[in-house]
């Protein structure tokens, strides 16, 4: 096997490797918890919260929980994709296919003006969404990027020689 051939069978998948990493693991780990504190928020104490707010606050509560919980299972969805590859129940290349069921660009919250209007819990819980949000979207632009383009390198010396006889034949 030439060493070109060797180089490209041993050749390793950076995304493949990115979704077994300690950094997908504690994304994943810290956005289930997300999504599991959020659930409990909502169902709880966000509940009772949202009944003591006035018309116009309660109505951005309702708009604003319903961005959060889509954002968190856009997220939540990803993230189990993922968690899939790392596990080898699935390869990236399926995955890919998969996710473009999952929007991870849209939900963004209401403006800052609406968003101050809420309680505080559930301020923090939209801004840490958002923040989770992104390091999807960066870690899914880096393990989905196109893979680069392979360029034909040939023998360096053969080109250098080339480039000498096209240099001294021009002049004789």
């Amino acid at each position: 096997m030439s060493d070109k051939r060797s180089m490209e069978a041993g050749a390793v998948s950076f995304s493949e490797r990115l979704a077994s990493s300690q950094l997908f693991t504690v994304l994943f780990r810290d956005g289930m918890a997300l999504v599991e504190e959020t659930a409990s928020y909502l169902d709880g104490a966000g509940r009772l919260e949202s009944k003591k707010l006035e018309r116009g606050a309660a109505l951005v509560y309702a708009t604003e929980s319903m961005r959060l919980t889509t954002r968190l299972m856009q997220l939540a969805s990803w993230l189990l994709l993922h968690r899939a590859v790392k596990e080898g129940e699935m390869t990236l290349a399926q995955a890919s296919k998969e996710k473009a069921k999952v929007r991870l660009a849209n939900c963004e919250p209401g403006d800052a003006k609406s968003v101050a209007l809420l309680p505080q819990k559930l301020q923090e819980l939209i801004a840490r969404s958002v923040k989770l949000q992104g390091e999807v979207r960066r870690l899914d632009a880096t393990m989905h990027a196109a893979p680069p383009m392979r360029v034909a390198v040939g023998n360096p010396v053969e080109r250098q020689w080339g480039l000498l006889k096209a240099a001294f034949e021009s002049e004789a």
